[in-house]
């Protein structure tokens, strides 16, 4: 006989707490680290920034580097969800994929806030696999069963596609590559895909609708 689904354990009030004392954290170190940046910036005033004592922030976060992770984390999380707001018109799934990788290498080149934490790509690109992982994956996964790309493992694919943006960006930034590389580094990430490259290249180069810089409230 089958189980009956079970409703998941509501959250209790410590997890509540802390929940929300994580995000004001977040929240806290986000405006103080773009005001003054990741190495400007001391935990004293994201401690004070958010309202609560220098001690609360380690009690979350062993160290400043890994506090401005979580706000990486974040800043993904929401781009994310500012390229679904632009690709949940789009009928081609592929395009969906590829605007998504053309706006993560733009922001990553283009936001302060991403820069410090770039020479430790390995560190960022795991974060943007966590959190912008789930998107991708889907995404790739929707084209893949529309016939679009022949791909086995889209974890995989997204996994390397993380660390590739990333040490482009970097490179981007140190002059080692120019910015108007951009279009050829993303029609060879698409690549990866399956696509042929004359497609890759279409995709790379169409004109797009912007990515908003906000979702609506």
């Amino acid at each position: 006989m089958p189980s009956t689904p079970t409703e998941p354990p509501a959250e209790g009030r410590v997890a509540r707490r802390q929940r929300r004392t994580r995000k004001a954290l977040i929240d806290a170190a986000c405006r103080v680290m773009s005001e003054k940046g990741v190495d400007a910036a001391t935990m004293l005033e994201i401690a004070e920034a958010a309202d609560m004592g220098a001690g609360t922030v380690y009690n979350y976060f062993k160290s400043k580097d890994d506090l401005a992770v979580a706000v990486l984390e974040f800043l993904m999380q929401d781009l994310a969800m500012r390229i679904e707001s632009v690709t949940n018109t789009f009928s081609d799934s592929a395009l969906v994929y590829a605007c998504g990788v053309r706006s993560v290498l733009e922001v990553a080149t283009q936001d302060a806030r991403w820069h410090p934490l770039l020479n430790r790509s390995e560190v960022i690109a795991d974060a943007m696999y966590r959190a912008m992982g789930p998107f991708a994956i889907r995404d790739m996964e929707r084209a893949t069963e529309a016939g679009r790309f022949t791909i086995s493992d889209a974890s995989l694919i997204w996994r390397l596609t993380s660390h590739a943006l990333l040490g482009a960006a970097l490179l981007i930034l140190k002059g080692d590559l120019p910015a108007t590389a951009k279009p050829e580094i993303v029609m060879r990430l698409l690549c990866m895909t399956g696509l042929p490259p004359a497609e890759a290249q279409d995709l790379a180069l169409r004109d797009l609708p912007p990515v908003p810089d906000r979702l609506p409230a």
